[in-house]
């Protein structure tokens, strides 16, 4: 027998209930919010993510899936959504000449080799927003709003976790800090963090081996490098959280593990356990590094995946089974030919609507129509049909009616 690869799951029953819940949801967040969709291949140029992500981060020295194609291109499978997008941005001159931002969103599959675990695969989902052409705080704070509001209206305990990594010369200095602080107790830090010391000190800051040694503890601080301006966005931020009543916290260690990163940067945590459920923050340079345009831009992702994990716990699973509006039940050949074009009918007016396909008795088709949780019954049978009736069944009340064939769609749609 084939069976899925390791780290890889089959997004169906109550998860997959769960997911169509999330996506509708995140749907009508992003419209209410004035969002537009935007999809972005599954595989790039292995140089997309190695020039955005970063050579020195764990994603690209041991995560990503590189392969050669026929053409003997470097490919990867895509570890994160936004480099994507803003090479989408680039490629299709989304920004035209406008002077407004630009607000996008995304709901997809991403691709990372690390060690599976429950509620982390190698094949993850993600719902992420992206927004160019703005670079007041006033956006990050929309932003962090939009994913905190969208997670706690769930039903999940959030905390946005907040630090400021500053501008590029606060990151240099703050950079050149830890590089002095850590060379002379290198032997203390794990065999990652050596290498990190190299390639990417701040990925020291947030290690989860070394986490809890004095040394991580005892560290310098990002806010004693921050310039008079980063420090002036990070309490304007506050303030706006303040003003928006989201519940957060200052949290020095975290980082994000994306070298594309500056000044504000952020986490969603479940309170309950201290799980990240996603994160975000600013990305000034990216969009002019990847030859666009000098383009400020901030967005957050979620792990889709972990977020499911934790509604199995929370959420009443039958809410989320689709109640059908009609069921149409039929025994005899000429019942079936007139519930095909009833049925038909029915749904181009949008109205949800199940039949009995595959020769039920009608005494299963009955259970089939609570399986089903239908709301009405069409009880078909030969003579009402010649007389252009239907019988209708409130599966409620158990009340019955004969309805005109002709006035069935409106009352329907007047009833339901």
């Amino acid at each position: 027998m084939i069976t899925k690869p390791k780290g890889t799951y089959d997004l169906t029953g109550v998860n997959g209930k769960i997911y169509t819940y999330l996506s509708n949801e995140f749907m009508a967040y992003m419209n209410n919010y004035n969002y537009e969709f935007i999809r972005t291949p599954i595989f790039e140029a292995s140089e997309l993510f190695h020039r955005t992500v970063g050579e020195g981060t764990d994603i690209v020295t041991k995560e990503t899936y590189d392969f050669k194609d026929r053409g003997e291109r470097d490919i990867t499978l895509r570890p994160e959504g936004t480099a994507g997008v803003v090479r989408s941005l680039i490629e299709n001159k989304l920004y035209g000449n406008r002077n407004d931002s630009i607000k996008l969103y995304y709901n997809g599959t991403m691709y990372r080799y690390e060690r599976p675990q429950a509620g982390r695969y190698r094949e993850f989902i993600q719902f992420g927003v992206e927004v160019f052409n703005s670079n007041d705080v006033m956006s990050d704070a929309e932003v962090i709003s939009l994913g905190y509001y969208f997670l706690s209206d769930l039903g999940l305990d959030i905390t946005v976790k907040i630090n400021s990594l500053g501008d590029a010369q606060s990151r240099v200095d703050y950079t050149n800090a830890l590089v002095d602080y850590f060379k002379p107790h290198i032997n203390e830090l794990c065999s990652d963090c050596q290498k990190r010391l190299e390639t990417n000190p701040l990925r020291i800051i947030d290690c989860k081996v070394d986490k809890d040694k004095d040394i991580i503890k005892n560290a310098p601080n990002i806010s004693d490098y921050l310039s008079q301006e980063s420090k002036d966005r990070f309490e304007k931020l506050k303030s706006y959280l303040n003003f928006l009543e989201i519940n957060y916290e200052v949290d020095e260690s975290i980082v994000r593990g994306l070298d594309y990163y500056d000044e504000n940067v952020w986490e969603y945590v479940l309170e309950s356990d201290s799980l990240a459920l996603g994160g975000g923050g600013r990305y000034n340079h990216l969009v002019k590094n990847l030859g666009g345009p000098d383009m400020p831009a901030v967005g957050f992702a979620l792990g889709i995946d972990r977020v499911i994990l934790k509604l199995l716990d929370i959420i009443d699973v039958r809410k989320l089974d689709n109640a059908v509006d009609v069921y149409i039940m039929a025994v005899s050949e000429e019942e079936k030919i007139q519930a095909l074009r009833l049925a038909q009918n029915l749904r181009l007016n949008n109205i949800i609507t199940e039949i009995n396909d595959n020769g039920l008795s009608l005494k299963s088709q009955f259970k089939a129509a609570d399986n089903n949780h239908a709301k009405f019954l069409f009880i078909l049978n030969d003579d009402d049909l010649q007389k252009g009736l239907i019988n209708v069944k409130d599966n409620v009340t158990k009340e019955e009616i004969k309805i005109s064939e002709d006035e069935i769609v409106d009352w329907i749609m007047g009833n339901i």
